[in-house]
């Protein structure tokens, strides 16, 4: 038996020992649902956005999600709840939180939980009242020993939170995860705007109840719009472990994450924490330079963390919007999906964030396709041997080069990588590069979609590694965003292999390059590659040959996604 098949199994007499009765999500006939993933993150129907108070708790993983119970739009926006055992195979739970109340009657929108010291979770969320002001409430499980925690209760004193002088009280939400200072306070920041400024609020409490905001904003910048989503915790700079959101000593720094409305994109900025004083002294600001910090540079949105204290890791969620029209959202009956769940870490010279899957994800893979040191020439396309699933795989490579004299000259003016990357396409013939990956490609190529990097040489005999994501040819509909995204590598290749990842899941791919150090979020729908008519390609376009030092491929099995027995048993599985 399938160890997903076990773990179905094995779930259901637990769910059937707790009170209520579940059952393995029916499957759609692929051809029905080409776009919909296989390991990805999904609820069986509708709408979802913003991951939500992810955290880990008395062995079981919960994740909240905005959900629209009514529509595959944007609506009515509810907190869907799920839990697992691995983050990988989920249950889908009756929602947590519904707008049925004076703070929250139009819409229960994003929110953080925190663990407290005496064992017990809670929710603080944002509410929309009647007038769509944003007000931040509290929320706490109705029964504690409940091992999956499905009843959630708001608090009496709601809202607990309201914006006061100058903050716009229709910008005012999100509230973090909290942490405890020295003087054992409570501390969160909330997303805002104040005179057109964006910026996060602090606000600190004994009982968290009573709130009480700091004097002055705790970072902000006329640079922007509205901050939403802020997420703020502390990175290890001498280990590889994840650390507590509380953890607060000279071996760490402080991520702020933000997702900027203006965009549509998420920045991180890192500095010292000083919680004597609550000032955070941040070494590179938001925009202050040309390569600007973000955990992922294609479609990845309100993302949020949680500190995974049985395995010391800090797990990264974010959500994965459509890039199809809405007239398709609905035709599909769902919109949205989340990424697959990342580790987060401070990479070795202290600059950057490294990301990587979490490691479960690897118990999908099957049919295993290995082989090593294939030289590919100039102009050469390779289909992948083997019996991969193409639209539902997991690819790891790296590369070796014989040297770099036909390395192009980088020109100073090309400062913006996406730009490069629309400029210089898999299409276009180059020195080293493009090489990389052609998936959810059809057998003629007419559809593919290229993840590949390019090798510049500047004007110091250094090497620059661009890293793209090209949609350009991703589909033949003409309802789909193919906009195609880039960054530079921080990565040096006369030192170090240059390695490549991508997690493929038929609308989605994933792509981690350099081990982490740059990622790319796409999705695409193509019209012929999609299912079995779904190949993958290795390539090189440019001029000198290469070396795929290793390859290795696998089919990923479907994730287990199981229902509570009350919902429609017709519904399509995730």
């Amino acid at each position: 038996m399938e160890k997903s098949a076990i773990w179905v199994v094995g779930l259901c007499l637990v769910l059937a020992g707790h009170g209520f009765e579940a059952e393995a999500s029916h499957q759609s006939k692929p051809t029905e649902q080409p776009y919909r993933t296989g390991y990805h993150f999904q609820p069986p129907k509708n709408w979802m956005n913003d991951p939500n108070g992810p955290m880990y708790f008395n062995g079981v993983y919960h994740f909240f999600y905005q959900y629209n119970p009514y529509s595959a739009l944007w609506g009515n926006l509810t907190w869907g709840h799920s839990i697992s055992y691995d983050l990988v195979n989920w249950v889908h739970l009756e929602h947590a939180l519904n707008p049925t109340d004076p703070f929250d009657i139009n819409g229960v929108y994003s929110g953080s939980a925190t663990i407290l010291p005496e064992g017990k979770p809670v929710i603080l969320y944002t509410g929309l009242d009647s007038k769509s002001r944003e007000l931040q409430n509290l929320a706490v499980p109705k029964n504690v020993s409940d091992p999956f925690l499905r009843e959630w209760i708001k608090s009496p004193h709601n809202p607990l939170i309201t914006a006061t002088n100058e903050i716009d009280e229709y910008n005012f939400r999100d509230p973090t995860t909290a942490w405890q200072g020295p003087d054992k306070a409570w501390r969160i920041l909330v997303g805002g705007l104040i005179n057109g400024r964006g910026t996060v609020l602090l606000y600190q409490s004994r009982d968290f109840v009573n709130w009480t905001m700091s004097q002055t904003p705790f970072h902000s910048s006329n640079k922007t719009g509205m901050w939403e989503c802020p997420d703020f915790y502390p990175v290890s700079i001498s280990s590889k472990d994840g650390i507590e959101t509380s953890v607060q000593n000279a071996d760490t720094k402080h991520v702020l994450k933000i997702s900027f409305q203006d965009n549509g994109n998420d920045y991180y900025i890192m500095g010292k924490y000083v919680p004597e004083t609550d000032t955070y002294l941040v070494e590179t600001d938001f925009f202050d330079e040309v390569s600007d910090s973000r955990y992922d540079y294609g479609i990845f949105y309100a993302s949020k963390t949680f500190f995974d204290a049985a395995k010391k890791r800090r797990i990264l969620w974010a959500w994965i919007k459509e890039s199809d029209s809405l007239s398709a959202a609905v035709e599909k009956g769902w919109s949205g999906i989340q990424s697959i769940p990342r580790s987060v870490l401070l990479d070795q010279t202290g600059r950057r964030l490294v990301q990587w899957p979490i490691k479960e994800i690897r118990e999908l893979r099957e049919n295993q396709v290995t082989f090593f040191n294939k030289d590919l020439k100039g102009g050469t396309v390779i289909e992948v041997p083997g019996t991969i699933t193409a639209s539902q795989a997991d690819v790891e490579l790296s590369f070796d080069f014989p040297h770099f004299k036909e390395a192009e000259v980088l020109d100073p003016i090309w400062v913006d990588p996406q730009l490069l990357c629309s400029q210089k396409n898999a299409s276009v013939k180059g020195g080293i590069g493009p090489f990389g990956l052609l998936v959810l490609a059809s057998k003629d190529l007419t559809e593919q979609t290229a993840i590949f990097f390019r090798i510049f040489a500047t004007h110091n005999e250094k090497y620059i590694v661009l890293m793209c994501s090209d949609q350009s040819r991703s589909s033949l509909r003409q309802d789909v965003n193919k906009t195609s995204y880039g960054a530079f590598v921080d990565i040096d290749p006369l030192h170090e292999k240059i390695s490549l990842r991508s997690l493929i899941d038929h609308s989605i791919v994933e792509s981690f390059g350099g081990e982490g150090r740059t990622c790319i979020t796409a999705r695409v729908y193509p019209e012929l590659a999609i299912n079995e008519e779904a190949h993958l390609y290795v390539f090189n376009n440019g001029t000198q040959s290469v070396k795929i030092s290793r390859f290795d491929a696998w089919s990923m099995r479907k994730a287990e996604m199981v229902l509570r027995i009350e919902e429609d048993s017709q519904l399509m599985s995730s």
